[in-house]
C-alpha cells in the first residue's frame, strides 16, 4: 500500500505584493513612508503600552519614531501600510504584510499598530480586512497567518474574530525587547477565506451599523450564518 501524501495543488508560486496605495470605505492603506512619521508620533502620544508586545517602540522622541519609520519602510518583509481613516484624514496606524513565501502561497498579517483613537473603529477592521483581501484574493497566497505573543490577549482576540482558527504554540520562541516570547500561531486556510471574506464585507456594510454607530451583527454570527 503505497505511503499517505498530501493532496496535489496549484504549485505556482504567488506575487510579491506590490508598494501600492490601496482603498477602502472608512481608511485608505498607504506604503509606508518617511512622510507619515510625524502624523504617527502624534497618534501614538499617551499611548506606550500599545507597544508592549511589538518589536519596536515605544519611542522617546519623534526623531527616534521618523528613525524606525525610515526603517520599516525600506523593507519589501515585511511591507507595511500606513493606514489613513477617511473619517479623520489623519495616518493613526500601520500594519504589514510578512513572512512571504510565494512559494508555499503563505503569508502573514501582522505588525499590527493602532493608535488609541484608531482602535476598535471600522477603520482598523477595514484595514486589515483590505490586505487579507489583497493577499487572498488579489495575489492568490493559500495560507493566511497570524502570529502573536502568547500574553497578548487582545491580539489573540482579534485573530479569532476575523475567523483565523488557532493551530498552536510555538515555546520560547523568540527574544523580544530581551524577554523570552511564546508565540501562538492562527491561520485561515484553503477554502476558509471565502466564509471570511463575506462575514467581513457584512460586517463593514454602513447598514450593519446602528445610528449610535454599534454593529447590529459581529463577525462570528455572520460567519456562522447566525444574522
Amino acid at each position: 500500500m503505497p505511503l499517505p501524501i498530501g493532496p496535489e495543488i496549484d504549485a505556482t508560486p504567488r506575487p510579491l505584493p506590490a508598494r501600492i496605495s490601496v482603498r477602502g470605505r472608512y481608511a485608505t492603506l498607504e506604503p509606508l513612508h518617511r512622510r507619515h512619521a510625524a502624523e504617527l508620533w502624534q497618534a501614538a502620544q499617551g499611548a506606550d503600552e500599545s507597544w508592549t508586545h511589538l518589536g519596536v517602540g515605544p519611542f522617546a522622541s519623534a526623531e527616534a519614531m521618523a528613525r524606525q519609520v525610515m526603517d520599516l519602510a525600506s523593507r519589501h518583509d515585511p511591507m507595511l501600510w500606513a493606514v489613513r481613516p477617511v473619517s479623520t484624514g489623519v495616518v493613526t496606524g500601520w500594519l504589514a504584510l510578512m513572512d512571504i513565501q510565494p512559494a508555499n502561497s503563505s503569508i502573514e498579517l501582522g505588525n499590527i499598530w493602532f493608535g488609541p483613537a484608531m482602535q476598535r473603529t471600522r477603520a482598523a477592521t477595514e484595514a486589515m480586512f483590505l490586505l487579507l483581501k489583497l493577499a487572498a484574493d488579489d495575489l492568490g497566497y493559500r495560507r493566511l497567518v497570524w502570529k502573536c505573543n502568547a500574553l497578548n490577549v487582545p491580539s489573540k482576540r482579534a485573530a479569532e474574530r476575523l475567523g483565523f482558527t488557532y493551530e498552536g504554540r510555538h515555546r520560547a520562541h523568540m527574544v523580544v525587547k530581551g524577554r523570552l516570547r511564546d508565540t501562538d500561531w492562527y491561520s485561515i486556510a484553503g477554502d476558509e477565506w471565502p466564509r471570511c471574506r463575506d462575514a467581513l464585507l457584512a460586517w463593514l456594510d454602513p447598514g450593519n451599523f446602528a445610528a449610535d454607530g454599534s454593529a447590529l451583527y459581529g463577525l462570528a454570527d455572520l460567519r456562522s450564518g447566525l444574522a
